[in-house]
């Protein structure tokens, strides 16, 4: 495996039997879940044992399914346009607004997401949310060798709708634009639009509850493999890139690759490769991911923020603790969640609540040191000097109270915990608590958090976690104790509950290390001053992927004085996948 480390000595990666991927599931239960993730047709769909026995080794032969035919590539209907990389001109050939499934979700007119939190208006009501843009640049035309770089855009989980990323006289700059490096190197580029949360249909539902996203992704990883052989580029080499919400929809794209707990979903949409008895004829396996900040593990990201921030008094030192009695509630989760993931460190010890905060600081200290010996002129101001950051045009100071760097030597002295989140927390406020699932608690119905990503399409929210579950306070919402008279606890033991199916089938972290095929190769960022998600996620991400022998290639890093952002280090991570591809040879081999 490259990576900086070596990880040694390491269990299988555990997971609570509860959220463990390929677990049994009743019938009924999935079909009921097909209907709460928003399409419009209910389909009978028998689930396979494996979707690998049923799928070929290649892609480019399989049993027609039931919607293939209408899911056909047109290699004549493009458009060219040309850009500029560099300075150089590029012609690229532009495929418009694909729609990759036979059935896709009608939209209304009206979106939200407008100017001043209004709405905008879409042109696409058809399939606008479950299409793509392919762009090939002119020395792909006739190769299906190219990687394909499949770039997810929906930041927050939000619904995302079709955009081009290549545009018509555009000028790119391949050490800062990943479209333009892209490009310059020759791959296919392709815009992928799926729903999620936030998305309004046609008939006034919501039908971008999870897993909608995931859904909509493989859908069209299926469509690409279903027509390798008409379109440049090749399905074999799909690099899912994403950031926030796109990192975790990419993260659990290539995680989860092959489920056949996705099946019904896929077959409700007319996703290619759905035969008629309803068993999978094509795979949806990618070959790398390239996730930034990933905001997943959702059913725990509350529990995971609070213990972070509240560990070392953060919320308190920094006059952020407006709800101290609900943060330690949902604080004192976290340790038996983090020991049931049975993860382990580099250096084999056992990664736990009581050796997380080093753990943390250890990847600070790497980051730091990295970002040093990176470049000469790379500098870390000594304790008492400031960090100045831009955004937005203003330009703030900060001073460094919690790094010590030997600049002879430029290596890390030390790293003072306690002060280093403290900055963290104060360079971008701490978000309320519950961080993720706040609709419904303390009488809030307007918060921007996860919580309308769940439920049935009819119902605007529902709260996914044990806390706001039981602490959901908004009368006739339809979520929470107070409607119910049930408890998360006797809820979720309902055959008809599939909140908590959706939670898992969005979570990567319950499929690596399964039967399902997860993508061999992984590069993922969490900048050191990100502060959306606490970086346990992305450190549990990483050493799950890193226990996991199908991966063999990861390479996990915070990035250094990065905020919650992306592809702010285009050349490296196209490095990366430059090596990746030409480590793993000729696709049509």
């Amino acid at each position: 495996m490259q990576r900086l480390t070596t990880y040694c000595g390491r269990d299988a990666l555990a997971h609570p039997p509860s959220v463990r991927a390929e677990r049994p599931v009743i019938r009924a239960r999935l079909l009921r879940g097909v209907a709460l993730a928003g399409s419009l047709v209910l389909t009978s769909v028998a689930v396979p044992a494996s979707v690998a026995a049923a799928a070929p080794a290649q892609s480019r032969s399989h049993a027609a399914g039931s919607q293939d035919a209408v899911l056909a590539f047109d290699p004549s209907r493009y458009t060219t346009i040309t850009v500029t990389v560099d300075g150089r001109p590029l012609q690229v050939r532009w495929y418009k607004e694909i729609c990759y499934v036979a059935n896709p979700v009608a939209a209304a007119a009206q979106q939200p997401g407008g100017p001043g939190g209004g709405t905008t208006t879409i042109s696409n009501t058809a399939c606008g949310y479950q299409s793509m843009n392919v762009f090939v640049p002119e020395s792909a035309f006739g190769d299906q060798r190219a990687p394909i770089y499949f770039a997810v855009n929906n930041s927050g989980w939000m619904a995302s709708y079709i955009r081009a990323s290549v545009t018509a006289g555009a000028a790119y700059n391949s050490a800062t634009s990943n479209v333009g490096a892209a490009l310059k190197a020759g791959y296919v580029f392709v815009d992928v639009a799926s729903r999620s949360r936030g998305l309004i249909g046609a008939d006034g539902s919501f039908p971008g509850k999870a897993p909608a996203a995931v859904t909509d992704a493989k859908a069209a990883v299926r469509y690409l493999r279903l027509n390798d052989t008409a379109m440049p580029g090749s399905a074999e080499r799909i690099v899912v890139n994403g950031t926030s919400g796109g990192g975790a929809l990419a993260s659990a794209l290539g995680a989860s690759g092959n489920s056949a707990e996705y099946t019904p979903y896929l077959a409700a949409v007319g996703a290619a490769g759905i035969d008629a008895k309803g068993r999978s004829t094509l795979r949806d396996d990618v070959f790398a991911v390239n996730a930034y900040c990933p905001i997943t593990d959702l059913g725990n990201a509350d529990i995971a923020y609070e213990w972070l921030y509240n560990a070392l008094g953060t919320r308190e030192t920094t006059g952020q603790n407006l709800s101290p009695a609900a943060a330690a509630e949902t604080a004192a989760r976290f340790a038996a969640y983090e020991k049931s993931l049975g993860l382990r460190n580099p250096d084999g010890s056992r990664l736990t609540a009581a050796t997380m905060l080093d753990t943390i600081q250890q990847e600070v200290v790497r980051s730091a040191e990295t970002y040093l010996k990176e470049d000469p002129a790379h500098t870390i101001p000594p304790l008492g000097g400031t960090f100045q950051f831009t955004a937005g045009g203003t330009t703030k100071s900060y001073v460094n109270d919690w790094i010590d760097v030997d600049t002879a030597t430029r290596t890390v002295r030390s790293v003072d915990m306690t002060k280093y989140l403290a900055f963290v927390a104060t360079q971008a406020a701490l978000k309320t608590t519950p961080a993720f699932d706040a609709v419904g608690v303390a009488g809030n119905t307007t918060s921007r958090t996860e919580t309308n990503l769940f439920g049935p399409p009819t119902q605007r929210y529902l709260n996914y976690t044990e806390y706001s579950w039981n602490h959901n306070d908004v009368p006739g919402d339809g979520s929470g104790l107070d409607d119910t008279g049930l408890t998360w606890k006797q809820y979720t033991a309902q055959p008809s509950t599939t909140v908590d199916d959706q939670i898992h089938l969005i979570n990567p972290m319950d499929f690596i290390g399964t039967k399902a095929d997860t993508a061999p190769n992984w590069y993922v960022r969490h900048g050191t001053r990100d502060r959306d998600t606490a970086f346990t996620v992305s450190v549990n991400l990483d050493r799950a992927l890193a226990a996991d022998k199908q991966v063999e290639d990861l390479d996990h890093r915070l990035a250094w004085n990065q905020p919650h952002a992306g592809n702010y280090d285009v050349p490296e991570a196209m490095a990366w996948i430059d090596r990746i591809v030409q480590k793993a040879g000729d696709p049509l081999a």
